[in-house]
């Protein structure tokens, strides 16, 4: 790597770690850019220089937040199990994480970040290589998938190729399991409901349970909104 990237690596890192720390005493919702900059040390026009939307600086500080979820949810996958037991085991690992740092996962997962938001991803990883050790290199394409819809889909598809689910329900199971997850964190997000997290991610699971371990027996039809 040449001397250029690294002193550009290491000015990433300078204003990611700021956020990080704002974000964890006072909250996402706290975060400008000229804080970010003086907890940095540097000036705004220096922070623009690096991050051309403030968006993308909370992108990369929430990243930071993920290792204990992107932990958990990979020795789940690598565990016994068929793969709709795992589908099931990792929307529970997702839902229990998501609904106690909702601000969290709205940023890494929902904030609009512009054009090419998995190229931010892969990124963040370049940066902090370190967080990829634990994680086999055959479930990075899932676990580092920005895209809810695409990385639920990878999960089924497994299901599909065993004949754990019909092929006609897979975009519905998909797209329904997603829906509620998000209605609930959105409920969460602008105080409409006040669930503890366990209870959230427990209201969510049984949803979800229902609608993928009954996929045979609904009979799902695709709308077409535009129409």
């Amino acid at each position: 790597m040449d001397k250029k990237k690294i002193q550009m690596g290491r000015m990433w890192r300078y204003f990611v770690d700021a956020t990080s720390e704002i974000i964890e005493e006072e909250g996402i919702d706290k975060i400008t850019i000229r804080k970010v900059a003086d907890r940095a040390g540097y000036n705004s026009a220096t922070l623009y220089n690096y991050f051309s939307e403030v968006s993308h600086l909370i992108f990369f500080a929430s990243m930071k937040f993920l290792k204990p979820y992107t932990d958990e949810v990979s020795r789940i996958l690598e565990g016994s199990g068929n793969p709709l037991e795992k589908y099931l085991q990792a929307w529970d690992c997702f839902c229990r994480y998501s609904f106690k740092t909702p601000e969290i996962f709205h940023a890494v997962f929902i904030m609009d970040l512009g054009d090419q938001p998995e190229k931010l991803l892969e990124h963040y990883y370049e940066l902090y290589p370190n967080e990829l050790i634990k994680i086999p290199e055959e479930l990075k394409p899932i676990l580092f998938e920005r895209n809810v819809t695409k990385r639920g889909r990878s999960f089924l598809e497994i299901a599909l190729k065993e004949g754990y689910i019909s092929e006609e329900n897979i975009d519905a199971i998909n797209e329904l399991t997603i829906l509620i997850w998000q209605g609930m964190l959105t409920n969460i997000l602008n105080n409409r409901r006040d669930y503890q997290p366990d209870e959230a991610a427990r209201i969510t699971m049984d949803y979800i349970t229902q609608i993928v371990t009954n996929e045979k027996t609904f009979h799902f039809q695709k709308l077409d909104i535009g129409s």
